[in-house]
């Protein structure tokens, strides 16, 4: 399942179309959320650099750890960010988010920080601004890929960071506009969501094409008491948790997923569900008053039911009367014709209607038009 957000992300947006964009929502209960945000993102990096991937080239926005984190941690994973051919660019929003220490520094000995800054990270000094954080990421953007139809990838590591300096309206201004910017090829961003209402969170739910939710392993490591026998058990499973995806197709469908995760040594595994845990979470299920399923019993009786348009004959071939008179069958002549149009056979075992015409006048059915010689 997470192989699916890396496929979507890597074939990135239609003609004519948003770019897809994916919101990683973890909580205190399991906080692993970044843990998928450098998963996706080595993975996306090395679609760029093997050219599978629609974009051609990665806009990270650092708002939680500083740029040269990053670099490391592409260096550790084995991707090459000193290429000779620029695909990466970092929006550096960690280090003076607000502009305080330039101006320190200026005032102080009239230096800049922009000598500090990380090799290869650009500067962003008022992050409060939401107009000029989207224009410094389309032009890093397009700095990286050129003028054309080219697209790139933004990464954005932490909304909640953006969140203390901008009101919801804001980000979700600025998630917009790079979703529906054409240069735009996939968009991620990673979201504590017990940090803020629960209106925030679905906001940003609702500007995603696809929701990653992160929870734990087990109900009572979510913030319930437990007693200091089960720590031992609490502190192995700690570690694991369920990967909860959810995609929103074109066509306004929703399709869920779920995975299990583990984390060793900073990498994050995941697999699917065993099938002795589905059984756990089938017997989870809230019981209702009604079953959808059917016994054995009640599958046979279903079976012997004759369907109104299945033959219901006993093997030989059906006549249809078609209320004129049989010149090989004088049963009908022999018998007493009353004056309604209907008439029962009280000897037969089984309910029958007979049809009789009124009078020898009366037209059978006939696909010729009574009226056809009418001159209109």
């Amino acid at each position: 399942m997470a192989e699916s957000i890396c496929r979507a992300l890597r074939d990135g947006a239609l003609q004519g179309e948003h770019a897809p964009a994916l919101t990683i929502k973890d909580s205190i209960a399991s906080p692993f959320g970044f843990h998928v945000f450098t998963h996706l993102l080595t993975q996306l990096s090395s679609n760029i650099l093997a050219a599978k991937s629609q974009s051609r080239g990665l806009v990270l926005v650092a708002f939680s750890r500083s740029p040269s984190f990053y670099l490391d941690l592409l260096n550790r994973k084995g991707i090459d960010v000193a290429s000779s051919q620029k695909w990466i660019e970092i929006l550096d929003c960690y280090t003076d988010p607000l502009g305080w220490k330039d101006a320190l520094l200026a005032s102080e000995n009239g230096g800049s920080l922009s000598n500090e800054a990380s090799t290869g990270a650009s500067l962003c000094r008022n992050v409060k601004d939401m107009d000029k954080l989207y224009s410094s990421i389309i032009e890093l953007g397009k700095g990286i890929v050129g003028q054309g139809k080219v697209r790139f990838c933004v990464a954005i590591d932490s909304v909640n960071e953006i969140l203390r300096h901008a009101s919801i309206s804001s980000v979700a201004g600025l998630l917009s506009n790079l979703r529906s910017n054409d240069r735009v090829s996939s968009i991620f961003w990673l979201s504590h969501s017990d940090l803020h209402e629960d209106r925030v969170t679905a906001v940003l739910e609702y500007m995603s094409s696809m929701v990653a939710s992160i929870e734990p392993q087990n109900q009572s490591a979510n913030g319930r008491r437990c007693n200091w026998e089960s720590l031992p058990l609490l502190e192995h499973n700690y570690w694991k948790g369920r990967f909860h995806v959810r995609f929103k197709r074109r066509n306004g469908r929703v399709r869920v997923m779920s995975e299990e995760f583990h984390v060793e040594q900073s990498a994050i595994n995941f697999r699917s569900i065993s099938s002795e845990d589905e059984i756990v979470n089938r017997s989870l299920l809230p019981k209702v008053q009604f079953n959808l399923q059917l016994s054995e019993k009640e599958q046979i009786d279903r079976a012997k039911v004759v369907l109104p348009f299945e033959h219901q004959g006993t093997g030989k071939p059906i006549q249809i009367y078609d209320g004129r008179r049989s010149l090989t069958d004088g049963k009908s002549e022999a018998e007493p014709v009353s004056t309604g149009i209907l008439q029962t056979n009280e000897n037969s075992s089984k309910g029958e209607i007979i049809y009789l015409r009124d009078s020898d006048d009366e037209r059978p059915d006939s696909d010729e038009d009574p009226d056809d010689d009418l001159d209109i």
